[in-house]
């Protein structure tokens, strides 16, 4: 194995790593968001990023960005978040192909309700992970982005 070989294997480690992390924080987010107020985890990532909009709201387009999901899958969680009288759409004035999506006053109470579980279920899981040889370091890392950023 070569110098670049080793190099690649290193990315691949840290890769791997980071992966397994992100498996145990979605799972524990995903149980304690589920138990606690019936929501999943892509379904609070969409209270979330609704709710920093401060009262305004988002292009679907903007909002598959960020739950990571493709157009079709943010669609259909918008409905099913919709059905639910958690947010609504609403089809921009000067552009009738644009639609918005908000937090009704119900999306944004269960938001408020999910926030502090996610941020305690998160910080347990982290505090969990860091005592993990092998997740030390990106625990760490991680937290450090949050420090300077």
């Amino acid at each position: 194995m070569g110098i670049s070989d080793d190099a690649v294997e290193i990315r691949a480690r840290g890769w791997r790593t980071l992966a397994a992390l992100h498996g145990i924080i979605e799972a524990e987010l995903e149980r304690a968001l589920g138990a606690s107020v019936g929501l999943s985890v892509v379904e609070y990532t969409v209270l979330d990023a609704l709710s920093r909009q401060d009262g305004w709201h988002m292009r679907m387009q903007q909002l598959a960005r960020a739950t990571a999901l493709s157009p079709s899958a943010t669609t259909r969680l918008v409905t099913r978040l919709e059905d639910r009288g958690l947010l609504t759409r609403i089809l921009c004035a000067d552009d009738r192909r644009g639609i918005y999506t908000e937090l009704t006053p119900a999306g944004q109470e269960l938001f408020e309700r999910a926030h502090p579980i996610h941020d305690e279920a998160l910080e347990r899981t982290l505090g969990d992970a860091v005592e993990q040889p092998e997740l030390a370091p990106v625990v760490h890392a991680l937290q450090g982005a949050v420090v300077d950023a």
